[in-house]
């Protein structure tokens, strides 16, 4: 009897599994589940599946991965998810940026099964429609950007992309890990502008560059002559400095020179028959005077005894023995009558 129902249950599940339509048909939605398994009384469940048994057409519970005992003819295992990280492409589709213009886009969606109850009871084909929802998702976020921001905000893109189908199939028990876009193009004439823009901002930059080299050169010139003209300028004061600095000596050396020379003299006067030596001086320094006469200027002014040179080294040591006699008083000096020169009559030089 028992052998006859097991039998006859056994036909009845046949049936009935040939009847019910399984999920996801196709072979591009098999890698969402395996083949449907029989109740075998004892069941092995893989890791990283979930399986979702039903008792007697309502959902009883999601069988672990390892070792499992179902009830013949009454569980039935209707739905196997994976649990691993499954990746769908996006077919290419077309968009229209926020400047008008259209664009084929593609990409890659990564996503993860969180919840199997909710991925098996919330939505009849998951991969269909996150897919759907992808590619809406991303009509709505380019017709928020122009064309030069979705080459430019790339990461920003994928990241709003997560974060809209994440809101979307939270119900799904599915959770979207994240969204890559493989490829984007763009109209002919489009992409020749495009080109053309990118090459006229290259020249744009050359020209800039050029202009701040030449300003750069044109700067460092002027430096250079700055740096020349204050070096001279420097070389200049240094070289009066050092020019004053050798006059002065020269002055003082002269100085010296004369201080010694008056010194010797005065020595020499106060030796013996040294008042001679002066006359004697003097008269070859009258003489050598007279012989100079008219040789810068044919006017001068001579003394009426000219001829008398005996006489002129008389007054001249006169002279000179009244200044290097003591200097008297004050009082003294006022009383003293005046010194007569002899008269000076001029003459013409033949």
């Amino acid at each position: 009897m028992l052998r006859t129902l097991c039998q006859a249950g056994g036909a009845v599940f046949k049936n009935s599994q040939r009847t019910v339509p399984r999920l996801w048909p196709t072979p591009v939605q098999q890698r969402w589940a395996s083949r449907l398994p029989m109740n075998t009384v004892v069941l092995f469940v893989p890791q990283q599946e979930a399986w979702v048994v039903q008792r007697m057409g309502r959902f009883h519970r999601i069988l672990e991965p390892g070792l499992n005992f179902l009830i013949p003819i009454l569980d039935q295992v209707r739905y196997v998810q994976s649990l691993k990280e499954i990746v769908i492409d996006i077919p290419e589709q077309s968009a229209v940026s926020q400047d008008n213009v259209t664009l084929q886009i593609d990409g890659v969606l990564y996503l993860r099964i969180l919840d199997p109850f909710k991925a098996s009871y919330g939505v009849e084909d998951p991969e269909y429609a996150v897919t759907q929802l992808a590619q809406t998702t991303m009509r709505s976020e380019l017709g928020k950007l122009t064309l030069d921001k979705v080459f430019r905000e790339r990461e920003s893109l994928n990241s709003n992309m997560v974060h809209s189908i994440n809101q979307a199939s939270d119900d799904w028990g599915i959770r979207c890990l994240r969204y890559e876009i493989k490829d984007i193009q763009v109209p002919p004439r489009v992409k020749d502008s495009m080109q053309m823009q990118v090459e006229a901002e290259r020249k744009k930059r050359a020209t800039v560059l050029e202009s701040e080299g030449t300003r750069e050169a044109d700067i460092n010139i002027a430096e250079g002559r700055k740096q020349a003209q204050i070096l001279a300028s420097e070389g200049q004061k240094a070289e009066q400095i050092n020019k004053a600095a050798g006059e002065a000596q020269a002055v003082l050396a002269k100085a010296e020179a004369k201080s010694k020379a008056i010194r010797l003299l005065s020595d020499a006067l106060a030796e013996q028959n040294g008042n001679a030596a002066a006359s004697l001086s003097v008269a070859e320094q009258y003489v050598s005077a007279f012989s100079n006469l008219a040789k810068e200027s044919n006017t001068v002014l001579l003394p009426s005894n000219t001829g008398d040179v005996s006489g002129m080294v008389t007054q001249a040591m006169t002279i000179y023995s009244r200044l290097a006699k003591p200097r008297p008083r004050l009082e003294s000096m006022k009383t003293d009558e005046p010194i007569e020169e002899p008269p000076v009559q001029p003459t013409s030089a033949q």
